[in-house]
Formats: C-alpha cells, structure tokens, sequence
C-alpha cells in the first residue's frame, strides 16, 4: 500500500495490519521482555491468532479514525513501528507511542518514523495537539519526545500499573505551531 523511505540506510514505514501476523509475532517473540517493560503492547500476541488479533483491534479502530499502526522495517525485518491512539479529529489531538525490539534501538528509527506520523497528523489531519504518554523510567521513550520538539506537561504520578509496580506517567505534547517551528530546523 506505502513504503515510506526513513533514510538511506534501507529503513521503511509501512502499514501494519492483520495479515502480517505470522511476521509481527516473530517480532514480538524476538522482543517481548523488552517492548513489554514499560507497556503491555502486543502481550496478547503470543502465538498466530493473538497477534493477529492485536493486529485486527487496531485495523478496525483504523477504520473508524481512532487510531493506527504502522510498522518500520529495516533490510525486510519487522523491528517496531509508531501508532496514534485517541485520534480525535474533530478536537484535534492524538496520542502516539511506539515500540521497537532490542536489536533495533539506537539507530533513530522511532524518532524519523515519528517525525512522519507526526507530520501526517498535523499537516494532512489537522491535529492540533500531539501527545507522547510514557513512564517515567522509560528513559529512552522520554529521549525521542525530546527529539521531537516536546514540552513536558507533568507526571501523572502511579497511574499506570504494570508488572505489579505503579509507575508514573510523563506527559509530552508539542502543539503544531511548535511542530512547525521545530519541523523547520
């Protein structure tokens, strides 16, 4: 459908939907201590159906503009991908998140596939205000909101239980004014 060039180094963002579930659950085995250490993203998905379901949910909230999913891929391998959550067109804000396994990080690939979604959001969709929730000990999901041009709004402080332990949650958002202004440089 779209392969969108995030570089030279062969990286692309693509739609992630239902009929790649075989591939998005090698993903997620090759990843899942890692991705789900903040966020639960994709623990359903352990075996063909349950991630095929994961992959579903998002298609059809997709197709009512709530929300959706892309994947990045580098040299033919599923490693992460960027989402919207809470896509409100009408009140003109979203929410994005990410994932990416182990292997993947440190390369920039959230923080150029990000720029993308973010930009589709703003200037295609109209979104006014983009927000980036994370928990407080995710450092490196806190870097790429940096990298993006984000304020830090506040810390919503035990509101997300995960694992057992109640983490706090940071709040990031960049209006698109600023987008534009950060865009630019």
């Amino acid at each position: 459908m779209y392969a969108i060039r995030l570089g030279d180094d062969g990286a692309e963002l693509r739609p992630l939907e239902p009929w790649h579930a075989e591939e998005f659950l090698a993903h997620l085995d090759r990843g899942r201590e890692f991705i789900n250490q903040y966020v639960p993203f994709g623990s359903r998905g352990t075996d063909v159906a349950g991630a095929r379901e994961v992959l579903q949910r998002y298609a059809d909230w997709r197709a009512e503009d709530k929300a959706s999913l892309h994947g990045i891929w580098l040299d033919g391998t599923l490693l992460g991908g960027v989402l919207t959550l809470n896509f409100d067109a009408g009140n003109g804000s979203c929410e994005v998140g990410c994932w990416l396994e182990p292997a993947a990080t440190g390369r920039g690939l959230v923080t150029r596939a990000m720029r993308v979604l973010i930009d589709w959001a703003v200037e295609r969709r109209g979104i006014h205000r983009v927000e980036w929730v994370a928990a407080a000990g995710n450092r490196k999901s806190i870097a790429v909101a940096r990298r993006l041009g984000m304020t830090r709004d506040g810390v919503r402080r035990e509101a997300h239980l995960h694992h057992g332990v109640r983490h706090d949650l940071e709040v990031w958002s960049v209006l698109a004014p600023e987008w534009r202004a950060h865009d630019a440089h």
